[in-house]
């Protein structure tokens, strides 16, 4: 195990001033000592193959960059790192996590991707090496991808195991900066950060107006699963695990397709940031009976707690030009009532609800498995007698 420190440092006295990326646990202590580092510039991206091309970027303004990100989110680097650093020949430094690495037991939705990392990688021209793990090869490691990307213009990727940096404390605070003439944040919206709702009172408030006959909950991945299942596992709801940011997507196709159900998407600001071309998506083709719910605690808590750019955004405005018919925002949780109780409107409707942020002590996870927890509420829907779809591909 190496200190953070120890590799910032290091990559600095090579000319990597500049990072970017989307958190992972395993990168917690990692991205908090880049944030807080004198000196260094970390850009929070939105999703991975943004992170690579704001690297790009660096490198063709004649800086080095590094893009942190989790091996899910090779998926999202694939274009850019096939079709912008490869034909372009912009190098930079990946530390791609491994998640669900052969051999350590990890979440499910991290099985399969586990075991391709390597020939992932390979596939895309990319030489990788494992993340250094002691002091003395942090180096070397460096000199070796240096000599990669001098060489080839190419870029070259650590592969880093679970544990191998020692835990770095954020402080409080730390964000990124406020966009000139942006929305003000979530202290400045009309109540101090203490006095935020929880996410635990708007899920709550969300159980209590969405009857297992009638309505689909579906559940952005991280905290928001879990702490709906900790306040009740019910069969209309569906706890997504990985896929970050597609949960309105997922959404949109079950509403489509079965117009007797109100189904509600519960979104995070991280995950909606990370496909926000969603919500043009949702504004052109999603029906009356869809419900898209964002609760906005400005960080990626489940990662350690980095902030997000979402003080910044307007997400109603956002969704009001995609064309959502109903879109609402604030730090009132009676917004969720709002939302919920408002008659049917021409087209889905939307709000964002700004909370505190805080996960209850010792968090369960599910126990049940994500197919069966899709089995069971596609047997739950099957049990009610469906419409016959009369949705169109557009309103």
């Amino acid at each position: 195990m190496i200190a953070a420190e120890t590799f910032v440092d290091e990559a600095r006295s090579r000319g990597f001033a500049w990072y970017t990326g989307v958190p992972c646990s395993y990168l917690t202590p990692f991205i908090n000592h880049v944030l807080q580092a004198d000196r260094l510039r970390y850009l929070s991206a939105a999703n991975e193959g943004d992170a690579v091309a704001i690297s790009a970027g660096v490198t063709l303004g004649g800086g080095r960059a590094v893009t942190m990100l989790q091996n899910s989110g090779l998926g999202n680097a694939v274009s850019p790192l096939t079709s912008l650093t490869w034909t372009f020949r912009l190098p930079q430094l990946l530390i791609v996590t491994w998640r669900g690495e052969p051999g350590n037991p990890d979440e499910p939705q991290h099985e399969l991707m586990g075991r391709i990392t390597p020939q992932m990688l390979e596939t895309m021209d990319v030489p990788w090496a494992d993340f250094p793990s002691d002091d003395a090869a942090v180096g070397p490691a460096l000199d070796t991808a240096v000599a990669h990307m001098d060489r080839t213009g190419r870029p070259y990727a650590l592969v880093m195991h679970k544990g191998t940096v020692a835990p770095y404390t954020l402080r409080d605070g730390v964000r990124p900066p406020a966009a000139p003439g942006g929305a003000p944040a979530p202290e400045a919206a009309g109540a101090p950060a203490g006095a935020l709702p929880t996410r635990r009172e708007a899920l709550q408030r969300v159980i209590d107006r969405t009857p297992e006959g009638s309505t689909v909950v579906l559940a952005s991945t991280g905290y928001c699963g879990r702490e709906l299942y900790a306040l009740a596992d019910r069969p209309n709801q569906l706890y997504m695990v990985g896929s970050m940011g597609c949960v309105a997507l997922l959404a949109l196709g079950l509403a489509l397709a079965r117009p007797d159900v109100h189904v509600v998407a519960l979104d995070g600001d991280g995950a909606a940031l990370m496909r926000m071309g969603a919500f043009a998506t949702l504004g052109t083709y999603g029906p009356p009976n869809l419900t898209h719910l964002l609760l906005d605690n400005g960080a990626h808590e489940s990662t350690g707690g980095q902030a997000t750019v979402s003080p910044n955004v307007s997400f109603a405005g956002v969704a009001a030009a995609c064309g959502y018919p109903v879109a609402l925002e604030g730090d009132d949780p009676g917004l969720v009532d709002a939302l919920l109780d408002a008659p049917a409107a021409d087209g889905p409707r939307f709000a964002r609800l700004r909370i505190g942020t805080g996960t209850p002590k010792d968090l369960p996870r599910p126990t049940v498995t994500p197919p069966e927890v899709a089995r069971r509420l596609m047997s739950h829907l099957a049990g009610r007698v469906a419409e016959p779809s009369a949705a169109e591909p557009g309103r």
